[in-house]
């Protein structure tokens, strides 16, 4: 919907619905440009949802001389924010960088920050998490994109979902889409990945939080979500026995949505102490 200059780049972001204010931020692409179709259902029946391209995204501009971590992503959150005059704002990050740079919005700028949701996140990158991430990035070097994409699909999705939907799930309007002939933003999102690291700070989050924990997720499962609850002071937790990475079918969505809406219903109208 409209180009804004913050931070020395051009960012690109859409407004969708109307309501209370939320930011939604996912993993290694957007939900701009049609993608808002991959919201949670009925939200912006709800709410003002703000999307943005990440830099090299979409129609955002990059800026490789700028070393990428997951706060200059959120310094560009806060900016467009702060364009918008938003305020106490529920940040909605899922399905990997989107998560992170949530929790550091919410550290930086506790005036933003109503509450917080991370789904498929981390606090830290440990040598196994690391060694996933740079495998992502030979991969899309060395092979090519598409070798990248059924990687990360097969990483991603249950089996059953995998093979119920390949054939959508891969090729140029498969998953991961916005990467392709992007190598270079696709690393430099990897960059801002590794160098993730709250842990000395996320007892600086102020708002009410919900962590989902994943427990069929083989990149970022449960043994990373976990530490993100227990740094976060009241932060409530969810363990989903059946879900992977992405949340995938009819019946995933609807219980998504079920989770999400109890816990943002809780958080706009907290039940008085007794």
């Amino acid at each position: 919907m409209a180009l804004i200059r913050v931070n020395g780049h051009d960012l690109y972001y859409e407004i969708h619905g109307s309501g209370d204010p939320v930011l939604c931020m996912g993993g290694w692409g957007t939900y701009c440009h049609g993608g808002e179709r991959n919201l949670a259902r009925g939200l912006t029946d709800r709410y003002s949802v703000a999307i943005f391209d990440y830099r090299g995204i979409g129609q955002s501009e990059d800026t490789p001389g700028v070393p990428a971590t997951t706060r200059m992503h959120a310094d560009d959150a806060i900016a467009l924010l702060d364009h918008l005059g938003w305020s106490e704002v529920h940040l909605i990050g899922l399905v990997g960088i989107g998560a992170c740079v949530c929790q550091e919005i919410a550290i930086a700028r506790p005036d933003l920050a109503r509450s917080m949701v991370n789904m498929g996140s981390w606090a830290f990158v440990d040598d196994y998490l690391r060694d996933q991430l740079e495998m992502f990035r030979v991969m899309h070097r060395d092979s090519g994109f598409y070798a990248f994409q059924k990687l990360v699909c097969v990483l991603s999705f249950l089996p059953d979902y995998y093979n119920a939907h390949h054939s959508r799930l891969l090729g140029p309007d498969g998953g991961w889409k916005e990467l392709n002939g992007r190598f270079e933003t696709h690393s430099r999102l990897i960059d801002a990945c590794l160098s993730h690291d709250v842990r000395g700070r996320l007892a600086e989050v102020g708002c009410p939080s919900f962590v989902i924990h994943a427990a069929r997720d083989m990149v970022t499962s449960p043994r990373y979500t976990r530490a993100i609850e227990a740094g976060i002071p009241g932060a409530e937790g969810y363990l989903w026995q059946e879900v992977a990475h992405v949340v995938a079918g009819k019946e995933q969505k609807i219980r998504f949505c079920e989770l999400l809406f109890d816990f943002l219903d809780r958080v706009e109208n907290p039940v008085p102490d007794a």
